[in-house]
């Protein structure tokens, strides 16, 4: 059986976004290396009770051009409005505007961007 391992995106610069992904999301440092076969620098970041990673990868060479609505990352939490509200206080924008509503199913959803523009949605989920 195959089993799903990780999900690497390309970021501008490591550091500033393993920051981002621990400071405000709760990931960890799973593991580092600053050189892998291809030259990259490469972080996985974990999430506490999940078994996939997000891979960070860095390359001085790459120009990295993140298209809007290339894809998103999608992470669950117990309490959006309190989560939000932690984010905001920490100076990130929460989109779309209206957020607080209820959708469609009675799902609470919100947006934020990481350092680079890659989407990140946040749903309320009681099994977060």
């Amino acid at each position: 059986m195959a089993v799903f391992l990780h999900t690497r995106i390309r970021v501008s610069d490591l550091d500033r976004s393993v920051k981002f992904y621990c400071d405000h999301l709760g990931f960890r440092v799973k593991s580092r290396s600053t050189r892998s076969p291809q030259g990259n620098q490469v972080v996985h970041l974990e999430l506490p009770g999940n078994a996939p990673t997000l891979e960070l990868t860095y390359s001085a060479d790459y120009n990295l051009n993140v298209p809007e609505d290339l894809m998103h990352l999608a992470i669950g939490v117990p309490d959006l409005t309190a989560k939000c509200a932690e984010l905001e206080g920490n100076g990130l924008e929460i989109w779309p505007d209206g957020w607080r509503e209820v959708f469609d199913g009675g799902h609470k959803m919100a947006f934020i961007d990481d350092p680079d523009g890659y989407e990140i949605e946040l749903l309320e989920r009681q099994d977060a």
